[in-house]
């Protein structure tokens, strides 16, 4: 990110990126019926789908700083999330325990895409951010 003038395109990318990717990577839950419980549904709509879009329109707005405080936020919380379901925690959402089935590749990539896509959002607005102090 050249400076700060720029940084609106470079997180839209991101966003937008991250959207594809998760609904790939829902596709692939449903193809390999890899459900999740209740709190977990809740959460992957609330903080990983709906709050980065939310903070993207934020940022278009008066309301940038909350917007990129949110996609700091909602994208550490996703890294985290999907982090510790698709790697660490075995269940049949690890990449390593899923369910036989033509989706098993899918949901593999974009396990590793939602992280790459997750870890660039926290460090486009942790970067913004900090830039934007340095500058008040």
């Amino acid at each position: 990110m050249a400076n700060v003038n720029n940084h609106k395109i470079w997180i839209t990318i991101v966003v937008l990126a991250h959207l594809v990717v998760n609904l790939l990577h829902g596709n692939a839950h449903t193809s390999l019926g890899v459900g999740l419980s209740t709190w977990q549904t809740v959460y992957v709509l609330a903080v990983i789908l709906v709050a980065p879009l939310l903070a993207l329109g934020l940022l278009f707005t008066r309301y940038s700083r909350a917007g990129l405080w949110l996609l700091f936020v909602s994208m550490l919380g996703s890294l985290i999330f999907g982090f510790l379901y698709h790697y660490i925690i075995v269940s049949p959402d690890h990449v390593s325990h899923l369910p036989h089935g033509a989706a098993q590749g899918m949901f593999r990539v974009t396990a590793v895409l939602l992280l790459i896509t997750e870890a660039l959002g926290v460090v486009a607005a942790g970067l913004v951010l900090r830039r934007t102090q340095q500058n008040s």
